[in-house]
């Protein structure tokens, strides 16, 4: 019978770990605080928040918030048009990466380092902003939707990560043994590459989609039209500009002030427009870890 021996700790060690606990905590409070006080503020009262009397749980529960921020046309219409550019420009994303990636990583494909090469170039080197403005309104693509998807339709960071995760979990003789079976490129890609690929498809994804979410200079360059703005533009209004439509304050101004629920609504926009990228995190985060790490490695 094997005996089991444990290693004692110093007390210089318990010390230290004592303090690494202290210092994790007190980062923890400084983090988590402000997104309580965001939360408990946005189901507050306006007095109460323009009083100051909300600390860490809400002060005279009310929803008058979130009622006046989906009763506005425009926060509905920019929420509508951030998920639109979130799908859309996701899912155009993961496939032009994804089939980059793939034969980037093969052996037999010809000339892949001269095109890895290319592609790092447009990493280090940038034609500028007003060049940037010039093509895309070259291509017409100015005041429409497709100016906040194909723009930024591929990252060269996560081609290079989906390569190496390709390389390292994708072995030739996978592609070799179904090639000897007479599989085609894409019943390959289809049937084998795709289904095996799960973490790395949740890392693209979640990057991608987190990007297209939180999207806002190149809607504030390109776009003209307030029906086609994100949600990001609107949140940047009320925020910044402390401009808010009297749509929002038509029906609740009776029994609240203006600036207490301007107030109110800044904190209710900000839960809003939050609970999208919090609620598909658990859904990815067990491939998520998985997917990065491995992708990561040099291949």
């Amino acid at each position: 019978m094997l005996k089991t021996t444990t290693i004692r700790e110093s007390q210089g060690d318990r010390l230290f770990l004592l303090g690494i606990y202290i210092l994790l905590t007190v980062v923890l409070i400084v983090v988590l605080f402000p997104l309580i006080f965001i939360i408990s503020s946005s189901f507050s009262s306006p007095q109460a928040v323009v009083s100051g009397k909300v600390w860490l749980f809400p002060v005279d529960f009310t929803l008058e918030g979130y009622k006046a921020v989906f009763r506005n046309p425009q926060i509905v219409s920019g929420y509508s048009n951030s998920l639109i550019y979130a799908v859309a420009g996701t899912a155009v994303n993961v496939a032009l990466t994804v089939m980059l990636a793939y034969p980037l990583a093969r052996k037999t494909f010809y000339g892949r380092n001269f095109i890895m090469v290319l592609l790092v170039i447009t990493m280090m080197f940038d034609g500028g902003l007003i060049p940037f403005y010039l093509v895309v309104k070259n291509l017409h693509l100015l005041d429409s939707r497709w100016a906040m998807i194909l723009p930024g339709a591929l990252a060269v960071f996560q081609v290079i990560v989906a390569r190496t995760f390709f390389q390292t979990t994708i072995p030739d003789e996978i592609a070799e043994a179904a090639e000897l079976d007479g599989c085609s490129d894409i019943r390959f890609i289809t049937s084998i590459v795709i289904p095996l690929s799960k973490p790395i498809l949740a890392v693209l994804t979640l990057m991608y989609a987190v990007g297209h979410w939180n999207a806002y200079f190149d809607a504030l360059i390109f776009l003209k039209s307030p029906n086609l703005f994100p949600l990001q533009i609107v949140l940047r209004n009320i925020l910044i500009l402390n401009t808010i439509d009297a749509t929002m304050v038509s029906k609740v101004d009776q029994m609240l002030a203006q600036q207490g629920l301007k107030d109110l609504l800044k904190y209710s926009l900000i839960v809003v427009a939050s609970a999208p990228v919090l609620i598909i995190y658990p859904f990815v985060q067990k491939h998520f870890v998985k997917g990065v790490m491995i992708g990561s490695l040099k291949g």
